[in-house]
């Protein structure tokens, strides 16, 4: 087991979980945000925690998942390295999505954008620790 292994492992992950995300939300916004949101829709907690937040909880999870589920073996074996390999594009994506919006950002957006991406992070690597564990 090379360093450099190592490091093309979680490369690799994380090039995964990028094109999981960057396909998924596009897929959410292109469905439900052009076809399901309206204005008033979203005015409302709940249309808003439907129509926005559930699904970018569902982007978060698959994007962790896949790019846990493609770090492969012996390196995810590492607690550290696998924990890596799995939350390293969505909390990245969350920095992103913070620094670019930070203005127009209320406080329940703040809020909610946060516990979707702990929630959504939890249920990818439980997704993909269940899967492991099954196989």
């Amino acid at each position: 087991m090379t360093r450099g292994a190592g490091v093309l492992a979680l490369t690799w992950a994380w090039a995964v979980g990028i094109v999981v995300l960057v396909v998924t939300e596009y897929a959410q916004a292109t469905l439900v945000y052009e076809h399901l949101a309206s204005e008033a829709r979203l005015e409302t907690f709940g249309g808003r925690l439907l129509l926005i937040h559930l699904p970018n909880a569902l982007c978060v999870a698959l994007a962790a998942w896949a790019a846990g589920r493609s770090h492969r073996e012996p390196y995810r074996e590492r607690p550290a390295r696998h924990l890596a390999a799995v939350l390293a594009v969505p909390v990245a994506a969350q920095a992103l999505n913070m620094a670019l919006q930070w203005r127009e950002l209320a406080a329940e957006g703040l809020f909610l954008s946060n516990a979707v991406l702990a929630v959504g992070c939890v249920a990818g690597y439980a997704a993909d620790r269940l899967q492991e564990n099954a196989a």
